[in-house]
């Protein structure tokens, strides 16, 4: 049995992509590693959390110890790294815990694996990473997987940083690695302090939609599912040293999505139309905001035959279908309460 370690399991793309693991490949055994910080919720696993081929463990990547033993004991053939801080904004009050969680702790669990895989026949440390690593885009032009690194904020250089130090194990140690950036993810379980699940849920109660700048700034959405499908697909088929970037093909400015959003809402709500127009308020821009994202994911598409399933307006609708019908989880997910909870349960094992 194939015994793969998957970090940051627990959050929004690493859960989806644990069922997908679990549920798709029984003769895999998951190993979920996540520290349950704010973002982590074992809620988003419920369904697969009993499954014979799957086990939880609760720990910090950054704790050198902590790691080397549960290599030692686990005798993993892989490694999923997902577990990382991710969030610009945060990431711009407080550069330091990127810093720390997302090199240091990358770097851990590279020297876990350069450590405890003595023979590195069918071994594989797989890191996902961001297209923010590139940086900001003019008006045309898209990232490709030779675009120099120019990252703006300290959440894109921490995780610039870990991809090249990924890199740097492979060449220095013949480390087996694959590197994918991906473009920014939606779907369902996401955590509202992002962009579309924050909207949502604030249309739902009548609150303020907050806009940065004049909204003009654009991404390149991915459907979360699409992006499991993604790391599966490299997982199994990418060449060792070789980096993919996954994208969605669907560039939006930020305040055509807020508006398809309200419009969308107002008529699942049953209200007027334009009622939840009125909400959206522009704020000051967020300090190096990038302008532009756009991944060209063509070598992922010719070379290893993946594509997106989605376009963003039937993703869009599925995302909120899954907001409305889910208002406990994101309840319990704002008050905090769900953390709490999973932190007894853990602390008495």
């Amino acid at each position: 049995m194939k015994k793969i370690l998957i970090t940051g399991g627990a959050g929004f793309i690493g859960s989806h992509l644990v069922r997908l693991f679990v549920n798709k490949y029984p003769d895999y055994f998951i190993t979920n590693l996540d520290a349950l910080t704010y973002a982590g919720n074992l809620e988003n696993l419920t369904d697969i959390e009993n499954s014979p081929n799957y086990t939880f463990v609760k720990g910090d990547i950054t704790d050198e110890s902590f790691v080397e033993t549960l290599f030692e004991e686990n005798k993993f053939d892989a490694v999923i790294h997902l577990a990382a801080e991710s969030h610009v904004d945060r990431s711009i009050l407080d550069p330091m815990s990127f810093v720390k969680t997302n090199v240091l702790g990358t770097g851990v669990l590279l020297n876990a694996a350069k450590k405890n895989w003595t023979n590195l026949s069918n071994k594989l440390f797989y890191h996902v990473s961001t297209d923010e690593v590139y940086g900001s885009l003019g008006e045309v032009g898209f990232f490709t997987e030779t675009t120099p690194y120019d990252p703006r904020s300290p959440y894109s250089a921490s995780k610039a940083a870990s991809d090249h130090l990924v890199r740097a194990y492979h060449h220095t140690y013949n480390l087996p690695v694959v590197v994918s950036n991906c473009s920014n993810n939606y779907g369902s379980h996401q955590f509202p302090e992002k962009l579309l699940p924050l909207m949502i849920n604030n249309i739902v109660h009548s609150k303020p939609l907050p806009v940065y700048g004049k909204g003009e700034n654009v991404r390149d959405w991915l459907w979360v599912e699409d992006h499991a499908r993604a790391i599966d697909v490299i997982f199994h088929k990418g060449i060792i040293g070789e980096t993919y970037n996954i994208g969605g093909f669907n560039e939006w400015k930020n305040i055509d999505i807020v508006h398809l959003l309200c419009r969308i809402m107002d008529k699942k709500l049953n209200r007027a139309e334009g009622e939840s127009e009125k909400l959206i308020t522009y704020v000051k821009d967020r300090a190096g905001h990038d302008k532009r994202y756009a991944i060209d994911a063509t070598k992922l598409e010719n070379e290893l035959g993946w594509s997106p399933s989605l376009q963003f307006e039937e993703g869009l609708d599925k995302t909120i279908e899954w907001y409305l019908a889910n208002e406990t989880w994101v309840s319990r997910i704002t008050s905090g309460s769900y953390k709490q909870y999973y932190d007894q349960q853990y602390s008495k094992r």
